[in-house]
């Protein structure tokens, strides 16, 4: 559900009835035009942070010259996804106080972030095998860091790539199979994804993390800022009263009371059915444990930490994301709930199942009843524009997270033996850029048909069965070692793909009401035998006890330089070297 917005989702905004609906209009040509003016300027940000931008240092951890301001407002953008802006408030929207429950998923994953923050930044230099290549230098530590890394990287990539081809056809009208300047919905579709993929690769190419970080901070700052706007706009309607806005909500959404108590959307009780309800329980506790152990270990939240001095402002910066994270998703519910009461659960649903067309209706709906049609035309056109910066924002990270291992730990420490020249190092990240920013086109643009949003949530939960389990055990566990290193990321890896493969989500799930196929094979195969269709609840422990396990198997120790780590990541003493 994490990624329901940027799979299929945003292609059931396509139905909407106003001013997405039928032929090209203002909406659109305010929409293009604001996405214009947002290319236009982080292009420029772009070549200037080419300029700047002279060594490693620069190209991978932005000169470490980011205040702690700057990285939190960069932090909230790279975590505030258009799964996190659409997707949450259409939660709300459809299920109330469950779509609430989610949101409080994606703020508590940074309580553990808050604690790593200071000792990833001290310990580490530029990527996510820095940290137990400290300990242990071998090359197989930085190859099993390295393909983590860049699956979950492209996994996320691929997911946020469809989405933004679905939404650029919405904006563009081709929902009802028309055609626009003789271009159809699917070309349309590819078409997106090519240019927001070569945008990707020249954001990173040129700027690297400067241009990144810029981007991030622009992003957050109009991100922040709508959301605000809406959330004034719908709570002016209900004359600052949340209570009215609750009680509108709950009769507008067809439930009742129920709408504001738990039970609608996870955990559900099927009656008569034990075993469905109990693994409906246990799926919102494997969603939960993705969600919150997850976030720590995302490549591109972690390298995030590398670009400010020390470690306390790294540390800073994330009580700095963590207000943002926590204002916004406190916003989501005005969205939620302001879409329920104002354009209600009815229509929502008859465009689009999952709920992400609930805030592009609000806004368009809070436009009409402030400034009429053209207030209708300009909000809406602000909204999708904003949520199309939030996918080219995320995507540039996460192209930047994946190329930086293959440069430094695959080429860097692999193939040149640790001894490269700094300009062969930063060569090879920017072509290792175009690498996957080719391959994520190639790879969205033969799943554009398909719903990839579970990809999203596949990506959470390899970082938190794969990823995590090496960090946590790196920084304090002494009897730590190569094997372990191995054992831990090829074992959660293994054991999160294989229990998606055999999960409802790839086949044998069928809505209970019309019989319609609901998971990503075709209907007539069915290999499921996992009943959760979140694995992090097995996948984690899995890969925690592989990386025990791995460890206990080999004579390996080196408690000197475990040590000269704590000793490092807790005082900062030597960050800055090798």
């Amino acid at each position: 559900m994490i990624g329901a917005v940027t799979g299929d989702g945003t292609a059931h905004l396509l139905a909407a009835p106003t001013a997405l609906d039928g032929r090209f209009g203002a909406a659109h040509a305010w929409t293009i035009g604001l996405c214009a003016l947002f290319v236009l300027v982080t292009l420029a940000i772009t070549i200037r942070a080419r300029r700047t931008t002279r060594g490693a240092v620069d190209y991978y951890a932005g000169g470490r010259g980011f205040s702690s301001t700057q990285n939190g407002l960069a932090l909230t953008g790279d975590y505030l996804s258009a799964a996190s802006f659409l997707g949450i408030a259409g939660m709300i929207s459809l299920q109330g106080y469950d779509g609430f429950l989610y949101s409080i998923g994606f703020l508590v994953a940074w309580l553990l972030v808050l604690p790593m923050a200071q000792l990833m930044r001290n310990t580490g230099r530029f990527t996510m095998a820095d940290l137990p290549a400290f300990r242990m230098r071998r090359m197989r530590v930085r190859l099993a860091c390295t393909v983590s890394t860049v699956i979950v990287c492209v996994f996320y990539l691929v997911a946020q790539m469809v989405g933004a081809g679905a939404l650029v056809s919405v904006l563009l009208g081709l929902h009802d199979g028309g055609t626009f300047l003789g271009v159809d919905a699917a070309q349309a579709r590819t078409g997106a994804i090519v240019l927001v993929g070569v945008l990707m690769i020249v954001y990173v190419m040129y700027g690297g993390m400067k241009a990144a970080t810029w981007l991030q901070i622009i992003k957050a700052v109009v991100l922040l800022g709508a959301t605000g706007l809406l959330t004034v706009l719908v709570l002016a309607m209900f004359s600052f009263d949340p209570r009215a806005l609750l009680g509108a909500a709950a009769d507008a959404s067809g439930h009742g009371p129920a709408f504001l108590e738990p039970g609608l959307g996870f955990g559900v009780e099927v009656p008569g059915e034990p075993a469905t309800t109990m693994f409906n329980k246990l799926d919102l506790i494997s969603l939960g444990l993705a969600l919150v152990l997850g976030t720590v270990a995302l490549p591109h939240i972690l390298i995030r930490f590398y670009t400010v001095p020390d470690g306390r402002s790294a540390r800073s910066s994330v009580n700095r994301a963590i207000l943002m994270v926590g204002a916004f998703y406190l916003m989501t519910l005005a969205l939620g709930f302001g879409a329920a009461a104002l354009v209600g659960s009815e229509r929502i649903l008859a465009l689009d199942p999952s709920g992400n067309s609930a805030v592009p209706m609000l806004a368009e709906e809070l436009g009409r009843l402030t400034a009429g049609p053209v207030g209708a035309a300009v909000l809406l056109a602000l909204i999708s524009a904003v949520a199309l910066a939030t996918i080219l924002a995320v995507i540039a990270s996460l192209t930047l997270a994946s190329s930086s291992s293959i440069a430094h730990d695959l080429f860097g420490h692999i193939l040149m033996w640790g001894r490269p020249r700094e300009s062969q190092e930063v060569a090879v990240a920017r072509f290792s850029a175009c690498l996957i920013g080719a391959v994520a086109i190639a790879l969205a643009v033969q799943a554009q048909e398909q719903n990839v949003a579970f990809l999203v949530g596949l990506a959470f939960a390899i970082a938190a069965a794969a990823n995590l389990p090496v960090i946590v055990l790196t920084m304090f566990w002494r009897r730590f070692n190569t094997k372990g290193v191995e054992w831990g990321i090829y074992g959660g890896l293994a054991s999160t793909l294989l229990l998606m493969l055999f999960s409802p989500v790839m086949s044998g799930k069928t809505d209970p009401a019309t019989g319609e196929n609901l998971s990503v094979l075709p209907s007539w195969i069915d290999i499921g035998f996992f009943p959760l269709e979140n694995p992090a609840l097995i996948a984690v422990p899995v890969g925690f006890a592989c990386a025990v396990v791995g460890s206990l198997l080999s004579p390996e120790r080196n408690s000197a330089r475990f040590t000269e780590l704590r000793v490092r990541s807790l005082t900062g003493w030597g960050a800055d070297q090798e």
